[in-house]
């Protein structure tokens, strides 16, 4: 009778073992991100079960504690059956959770999470990445482990429970510390709680000290509240901090970049290719010969950052020139669709007509539908390929691709004309035609160099040339053996050529990826009021240059100061370079990270009362359907 009336303590030592084995996985299985000394990976381990592990199995616990309250007043109560449908089902979450951290930590660097998950929700994301070897092994793995969970825990407890005074005694008593245990956690632990006083040894073994069932939970929304979700700063401060960071638009150019004010315009948005692989910017040699031969002949930008870090984040900062967010991708979410201005949309108003081709499939995170709506008229994807030219695991290769994009723009008449061609290549698994490097991450990225080198080669020879403006930059960059803690990661390479421009130059003016469409449009003698987070830099307006960048577990605010990256999640800072002794960097981030939600909640419609979306517009829609929309 002991033995029974004591299953959850065994219930309770099995998961904390289930979750030390697990921390060691996760440190195992990442060891290419950072190898952790055995000094570190031991106080992860410490930590973790300290903080977190003692307070998850306790929460994970609260269904069989009560139903052994229950079964002890009535002893014809079978435990076990009524209990097997909860282990089933907490076996499989929890191991899902387990091996998911592990397994994606690789490629994203932060704790599993809901916004992991959206990703993940796509399944030609994950289908089109790795290989289906990978993804059977893994499910595999999860399957096993949910089975270690789920088998022990059906057999430590008992069929019935029934017990004598001393014994009923003796559950209150354990009651009372499971009670103290799950309102602790609730009320007191967090997820910085894992992470030590300056200065921190790794981020990884901050990361593996973190329970993965803590910080996934913990990131489940259960409103869409989205002005309260970082309220770092009382109203007063937010707003005194947030003053004159983005200053209202100005017609004013202080520099003229191009000799004509309606080029035709082709952007280039690179996948992944941030300043690690270029030479100019500090980045890795010999992997990009072809930006470094192309960057003395146009505008070279050395202080551009990245707004986030995937695509899905970057195409709206690009093509909306609007802030990404921490924690919620906009391409995904077609509610706020439309209350966002469009390069597109105010392009097409001037007598651009617009187009967008990209070599994959246009599903993955609701490209296509953001595309529409934002009223490009002109959508090409693998379809417009024949299947011989479908050889990558995305699609299409960038060579291939990118020459397509060259053949329709040689037949571009009249005008004006503007079009964005996406790369997809240099992205996992890395299967290229292309064989100069030995590290096939490396000759990915070599290979799209390659490609777009050979497309701008190609179109110098058209006679579109003249009156051609190209923007090449990426719509993220690329965690090639570093981590969120390296500035660099968000820095990028952006480059403007053509015989649009006046001349050859350097520029190295802090700005935004977000920064793109105010900067052009005024360039062209474009009024971009609708713009709210697009800054035109040439401006005399813009008097206090600074970059702010995210990714779900953090921030990066840069000025002439220095640079700061801020852990949202650990409340920490990861990175000062130089220290910043008055907080000033941390603290204006924080404003704009508070006042972007603060303004997402105001101007969020609900479904029910949204107006549909424009919908793509076809090449031969005629103005009076186009419609203007911004907040």
């Amino acid at each position: 009778m002991k033995r029974s009336i004591h299953f959850l303590e065994y219930l309770y030592c099995h998961l904390l073992v289930v979750f030390l084995i697990g921390r060691v996985g996760f440190i195992l299985n990442n060891r290419c991100v950072e190898q952790l000394s055995v000094g570190d990976a031991f106080s992860s381990c410490w930590r973790g079960f300290v903080e977190h592990d003692l307070m998850v199995a306790a929460w994970l616990l609260v269904v069989p504690w009560l139903v052994g309250l229950l079964a002890l007043r009535r002893p014809s109560l079978r435990l076990r059956a009524w209990l097997t449908p909860y282990y089933i089902l907490m076996g499989l979450a929890v191991a899902a959770i387990i091996v998911a951290d592990a397994v994606m930590y690789e490629y994203w660097q932060f704790k599993l999470g809901m916004v992991v998950l959206s990703y993940a929700s796509s399944p030609e994301g994950a289908t089109n990445s790795v290989s289906l070897s990978y993804l059977v092994i893994r499910a595999a793995l999860v399957l096993l482990l949910a089975l270690w969970i789920i088998i022990p825990s059906v057999f430590l407890t008992p069929k019935k429970l029934t017990g004598s005074t001393s014994e009923r005694l003796w559950m209150r008593n354990i009651s009372i510390i499971w009670l103290f245990l799950v309102v602790s956690g609730v009320c007191f632990m967090r997820q910085g709680d894992v992470y030590t006083s300056k200065p921190h040894p790794t981020q990884l073994a901050d990361h593996a000290a973190v329970n993965p069932v803590y910080a996934f939970v913990r990131s489940i929304r259960l409103t869409d509240n989205y002005a309260a979700r970082y309220d770092f700063l009382s109203e007063a401060d937010r707003a005194d901090l947030f003053d004159g960071l983005y200053p209202e638009p100005a017609d004013d150019i202080q520099d003229t970049l191009l000799n004509t004010s309606r080029p035709n315009i082709l952007v280039v948005f690179i996948e992944g290719f941030g300043s690690r692989f270029v030479r100019e910017l500090g980045g890795l040699p010999d992997v990009a010969p072809g930006w470094s031969r192309l960057i003395p002949e146009g505008i070279f930008w050395e202080n551009y950052f990245s707004n986030s870090f995937r695509t899905d984040r970057g195409t709206v900062s690009a093509f909306s020139g609007w802030l990404s967010y921490a924690d919620l991708g906009l391409m995904k979410q077609t509610e706020f669709h439309e209350g966002l201005p469009s390069l597109a949309r105010t392009l097409a108003a001037e007598g651009y007509e617009t187009s967008y081709l990209y070599g994959g499939a246009m599903t993955n995170m609701g490209k296509r539908q953001y595309l529409e709506d934002m009223d490009f008229q002109n959508l090409y994807d693998d379809t417009a390929f024949s299947a011989e030219e479908k050889s990558g695991s995305w699609g299409v290769n960038d060579s291939t691709a990118l020459q397509k994009t060259c053949h329709f723009i040689a037949k571009w008449e009249g005008g004006p004309h503007f079009i964005v061609a996406q790369t997809l290549s240099s992205h996992e698994p890395w299967d290229v035609p292309y064989h100069r490097l030995e590290d096939e991450i490396l000759n990915a990225f070599a290979y799209t160099d390659y490609s777009i080198a050979c497309m701008i080669d190609s179109l110098k020879q058209l006679p579109q040339w003249d009156n051609l403006l190209v923007i090449m930059i990426p719509d993220h960059g690329f965690l090639y053996r570093q981590s969120y803690k390296d500035p660099g990661f968000f820095r990028s390479p952006m480059l403007w050529l053509g015989g649009a421009i006046k001349a050859p130059r350097k520029m190295d003016i802090l700005m935004n990826q977000s920064d793109i469409a105010a900067t052009l449009l005024s360039q062209l003698g474009i009024r971009h009021d609708e713009y709210r987070w697009s800054r035109n830099v040439l401006s005399s307006t813009y008097t206090y240059p600074f970059v702010y960048c995210n990714y779900p577990a953090g921030v990066l605010f840069a000025d002439s100061t220095g640079t700061s990256i801020y852990d949202i999640d650990g409340d920490a800072v990861m990175t000062e370079q130089p220290t910043d002794d008055a907080g000033l960097r941390i603290m204006r981030a924080k404003a704009i990270l508070q006042t972007s939600y603060d303004e997402l909640g105001k101007k969020r419609r609900t479904r029910g009362s949204q107006t549909p979306p424009a919908g793509i517009a076809n090449a031969a829609r005629g103005d009076d359907q186009r419609r203007t929309r911004g907040f």
